[in-house]
């Protein structure tokens, strides 16, 4: 596959992208988790950006509300290591004249990832906080939590503990199979699949499936035997980068890409020009963005792929268009905002 990349701004601490579609055009955002700017671009061509917000920023999540014209929910106010007690989520809505409406509507401190999950006409909120207090940046004594909710749109967000205890509660993924959304959770003590209420009343379930400490989580089925792969960060803002695949009902290391150093900080389970892949990336020794791909399939031999080196990417997200996939880039290390168009 051909990758070309695109710079579009330097946006200082540059952390969290998605995209949104308004009207019927996508609108491509990147949010800085220091004090500052949302800003977006819109399809086709990307050039040239305006601001969804000045400030407060902080953001470290931004999820798209299903069935909405451009609507979506964001963190904000959640700043440095333990400056979190102000944290948020937020409403926001396009106006007509460009400009947007923001509103306030779960004050929820160190609310970390979050998402929508829906089933049926419903959606679903699950909000994962990275510690419940903090005096200072190395204070984990007091664990982070899972929070749920059904989200209505209408008025304040109410939610509840769903799990306690998740010390270092930091990596969140969402899993779609065969129609049916789940969250995956990531912390000191393992990773957990939480699948919200299948049917009016129902309850929540919550299912451990890995128990070591793990940061960042993502799947897809990289060899297309029908069974999902799962690639982990480790431990927390970690120096490792792996791939399992389950052997014999036993999760087996299978892939670990050959730079151990800490911080690494993306996994993102996608397709490029149509290949299952892992992106990765690291903030910390090479700083590298990459992509994990099937060398062999049977056996399973997996080979990462450099996309660029001295970035330092916090995240991103994949976008598919009729001719390309773009990555969406935050490369929090050098302040950069960045597109890589994929073809194959």
């Amino acid at each position: 596959m051909k990758i070309e990349k695109r710079f579009l701004a330097t946006l200082n601490r540059c952390y969290s992208c998605n995209s949104i579609e308004v009207d019927g055009q996508t609108r491509i955002m990147l949010a800085t988790e220091g004090e500052g700017a949302c800003l977006a671009w819109s399809a086709p061509d990307y050039t040239q950006s305006h601001a969804v917000w000045e400030g407060p920023g902080g953001t470290m999540s931004i999820v798209p509300i299903p069935g909405t014209n451009g609507e979506f929910l964001a963190v904000q106010k959640f700043f440095r290591m333990f400056d979190w007690e102000d944290a948020k989520v937020v409403h926001v809505r396009p106006l007509a004249n460009g400009n947007y409406e923001v509103t306030d509507i779960l004050h929820l401190p160190y609310i970390h990832r979050f998402d929508l999950l829906t089933v049926g006409d419903r959606h679903y909120f699950i909000g994962c906080t990275l510690a419940t207090t903090k005096a200072t940046k190395d204070d984990w004594s007091n664990p982070g939590k899972i929070w749920v909710g059904e989200y209505t749109g209408v008025g304040p967000l109410s939610v509840s503990v769903l799990k306690d205890g998740l010390t270092k509660n930091h990596g969140y993924s969402r899993l779609v199979q065969s129609g049916t959304m789940v969250g995956l959770v990531t912390c000191e003590e393992g990773a957990f699949e939480v699948a919200p209420p299948q049917a009016p009343g129902a309850a929540w379930t919550v299912r451990q499936f890995m128990d070591w400490p793990i940061s960042d989580i993502s799947a897809i089925d990289i060899d297309g035997d029908g069974e999902l792969e799962f690639a982990t960060i480790e431990p927390f803002h970690g120096e490792y980068f792996r791939v399992y695949k389950k052997i014999d009902g036993v999760f087996k290391k299978v892939f670990e890409h050959p730079e151990t150093t800490e911080f690494y900080h993306v996994v993102v389970g996608a397709t490029l020009a149509g290949e299952p892949v892992f992106v990765g990336g690291c903030r910390r020794g090479k700083q590298q963005l990459f992509y994990v791909r099937a060398k062999q399939k049977a056996p399973l031999e997996l080979e990462a792929v450099l996309i660029e080196e001295g970035v330092g990417p916090s995240n991103v997200y994949v976008l598919h268009e009729k001719d390309r996939d773009i990555i969406v880039a935050a490369n929090r290390e050098t302040d950069e905002s960045a597109l890589y168009f994929v073809t194959p």
